[in-house]
C-alpha cells in the first residue's frame, strides 16, 4: 500500500466500545503438564483444572448448544477487534463496525422453526474513496465464516451514502465465485491474515 487514503481517522477510545467479551482468564496448568490442553481442550481437562467449573452453556447437550442463539453484540465482539488494514487500529475504534450496523435475522422468515440465520454487517469506511474497503469487507466475511456454526449465512455490505462506488463493491463481496477467487490470491490473504491476528 503506497500513500496512507486517512492519515487522521477518528478513534474511538477502546473502552467506550460496547462489548460482552470477558477478560481471558488463562487456565492453570493441567497434570498433562501443557498449556495448550488445557487452554485448546478445557471440557475435556476439566477434572484436571483445579479452577474450571463448565459455564451453563458448556454443560447442555450439543444440539441445546447448537441451537444456543447468537445476537448482534456477539457478532460485534467477533468483528469490533480485525485490525485496519491501514491502521494499527481496530475496526470498532475507527467505527467502520458499530453494533446499530448488525443485525441477526432468519434466513426463512415463514419457516419459524429453521435454525438458519443471516447475519448482515454494514461497513462504514472511514472515508468515502476508500480503495481498501472491499479488502475490509472481506476480513469480516472471512472472520464470520471461520467463527459462526454453518447454519449462518453472512452479508457484508458498505452502509448506504458512505462510499462513492459502494454499489460495484456491495456487488463484488455478494458475488461467492469473485470471493472465492479474491481469497486464492496469496497476496490478499496475507493482508487479511495480518488483519485478523488482532482478534480476540
Amino acid at each position: 500500500m503506497s500513500e496512507m487514503q486517512n492519515s487522521n481517522p477518528t478513534i474511538i477510545n477502546s473502552a467506550d466500545l460496547p462489548t460482552r467479551l470477558r477478560p481471558i482468564v488463562p487456565y492453570k496448568s493441567s497434570t498433562y503438564g501443557s498449556e495448550f490442553f488445557s487452554s485448546v481442550l478445557p471440557s475435556f481437562a476439566a477434572d484436571t483444572l483445579s479452577d474450571y467449573s463448565p459455564s451453563p452453556s458448556e454443560s447442555e447437550s450439543d444440539d441445546d448448544s447448537m441451537e444456543e442463539p447468537i445476537d448482534e453484540q456477539e457478532i460485534y465482539d467477533l468483528i469490533s477487534t480485525i485490525s485496519d488494514p491501514e491502521h494499527p487500529i481496530s475496526l470498532g475504534a475507527l467505527a467502520v463496525v458499530s453494533l446499530p450496523d448488525i443485525s441477526v435475522k432468519p434466513s426463512l422468515p415463514g419457516v419459524p422453526v429453521s435454525p438458519l440465520r443471516t447475519v448482515t454487517v454494514l461497513i462504514t469506511p472511514t472515508i468515502t474513496h476508500c480503495s481498501l474497503a472491499t479488502v475490509i469487507g472481506l476480513g469480516v466475511r472471512v472472520r464470520l465464516e471461520q467463527s459462526l456454526p454453518p447454519r449462518f449465512r453472512v452479508d457484508v455490505q458498505i452502509k448506504e451514502g458512505t462510499h462513492s462506488t459502494a454499489d460495484e463493491v456491495n456487488k463484488q463481496l455478494a458475488d461467492k465465485e469473485r470471493v472465492a477467487a479474491a481469497l486464492e490470491n496469496g497476496t490478499l490473504m496475507g493482508v487479511i491474515a495480518k488483519m485478523l491476528e488482532t482478534c480476540q
